[in-house]
């Protein structure tokens, strides 16, 4: 519009009036001067319309990066806080766990001793009550037997020497008196059929005594069957202390297990915990803000062991492994399984390739001399790392050997650099052994 003006205008004035060539140039240069005038109040108009737009997303990208660095602090507050308290509770159960084992080690001892005491004692107790009252009744019965017969024999023999001289003497009376006296022998006959009697009397006498020895065997034999009843009643009792001990071994079996559940709810926790750790992480490389300090994935165990006390050693078996590792927008799954047999164990894969850790949760040393470290990643060629012949991990210590490239110092003997290998090697399926001197597989670690 501001140029279609002054064009009608010199269009007029040209049919009016004949213009000079010059006349006509400065009106073009006139014209053009405008049509750049009005170009450059536009441009001037954009520009600052564009600057204010600007401004206006600068103070908005501003407030945005305030908004998202207050929500990532917070965030890192809470998982971090969140993470102290389970690591707490988690130490908390394996020190309770660790002690309800000791007490029940102790209970058990305690229960097996007073058992074997109480069975010690009864079948003492038996033996002396069947010996004693079996020797104390024979002994007794004996005696009687022995005491009637002496007595029987002494009567016996008494009255038959009495009868025998009482006959003797009567029978001589009479013999002397019988022509004298008829009486006198009817007298003597009297007083044999007497003594005849005195003999059937003493007869009888026996026979009750005979009596009285059988009673005493039938008594014998009533506190025979007496004490066979107290053996069976000795011997239920065994067997409900018994039945007592495995009831309590099986309430400690129950608790262990309910511990052993709770330590798998935890473990399960810190595994959340890790990937919630890695998505912060992603989160703050997606928005270029300054990462948090981290440390390499770390994989919850779940460690069964059972100690051999001719060898020392303890057994580790590690199975199912898995952990979450979120980087950026992406998710990468990892599974890793490892078994270990011995006092050493291998910390979860460096996904850099930059270190691998041996550990020594043990309290004894471990010497690991000549012992040797492979790694082969996605089927290719075997590295090995061969540990010097005098080497021994110290208990309750760790060891990292470092590849040539991930630029730590050599200081043993808990960090080695090995000079020749750049790197331990990236990849899919990462598999790590550690073999002693003798060529027996110590840690078998595979993560794909």
């Amino acid at each position: 519009m501001a140029t279609a003006t002054p064009s009608r205008e010199a269009g007029r004035s040209a049919a009016s009036t004949p213009l000079s060539p010059t006349r006509i140039s400065r009106l073009q240069e006139k014209q053009e001067l405008q049509h750049l005038n009005d170009r450059l109040a536009v441009y001037i108009d954009r520009v600052r319309a564009l600057e204010l737009e600007n401004d206006r997303l600068m103070v908005k990208v501003s407030e945005k990066e305030e908004v998202t660095t207050r929500e990532v602090t917070g965030l890192k507050a809470l998982y971090e806080a969140e993470l102290a308290d389970a690591r707490r509770v988690l130490d908390e159960t394996a020190k309770e766990r660790a002690r309800l084992q000791i007490d029940l080690g102790k209970a058990q001892a305690e229960l097996d001793e007073e058992v074997r005491e109480s069975r010690r004692r009864q079948e003492q107790r038996i033996v002396e009550v069947d010996t004693g009252v079996r020797q104390d009744y024979e002994f007794k019965l004996a005696q009687a037997l022995q005491d009637l017969r002496r007595q029987h024999d002494e009567q016996v023999s008494l009255y038959k020497e009495e009868l025998e001289q009482t006959f003797q003497a009567k029978l001589d009376n009479a013999k002397v008196s019988s022509e004298m006296n008829d009486k006198a022998v009817s007298t003597a006959r009297e007083e044999l059929q007497e003594a005849r009697m005195r003999i059937e009397s003493l007869g009888y006498q026996l026979n009750a005594l005979q009596k009285q020895a059988s009673a005493s065997e039938d008594r014998v034999r009533e506190l025979e069957d007496i004490l066979s009843a107290e053996r069976d009643k000795h011997r239920r009792a065994i067997e409900g202390k018994e039945q007592e001990m495995t009831e309590l071994r099986d309430r400690m079996n129950a608790q262990l297990n309910e511990y052993q559940e709770l330590l798998d709810v935890k473990l399960a926790l810190d595994m959340e915990i890790n990937a919630y750790r890695k998505l912060l992480e992603g989160e703050e490389h997606r928005l270029k803000l300054s990462p948090s300090p981290s440390s390499r994935v770390t994989v919850s165990r779940v460690t069964g062991s059972s100690s051999s006390r001719s060898s020392k050693r303890k057994r580790v078996e590690v199975e199912g492994e898995e952990v979450s590792e979120v980087a950026g927008e992406g998710q990468l799954l990892v599974s890793e399984e490892a078994t270990a047999s011995g006092a050493v164990t291998i910390s979860p894969t460096d996904m850099d390739g930059n270190a691998v850790t041996l550990a020594n949760d043990t309290e004894q040393d471990q010497p690991m001399g000549s012992w040797r470290l492979k790694r082969q990643v996605d089927q290719g060629e075997e590295i090995v790392y061969k540990f010097s012949p005098k080497f021994v991990l110290k208990a309750g210590h760790s060891v990292t050997v470092w590849s040539a490239d991930a630029g730590m110092a050599h200081s043993p003997p808990s960090d080695l650099l090995w000079k020749s290998q750049a790197s331990w090697g990236t990849g899919n399926d990462i598999i790590t052994a550690l073999i002693n001197a003798d060529g027996e597989v110590m840690i078998n670690n595979i993560q794909m």
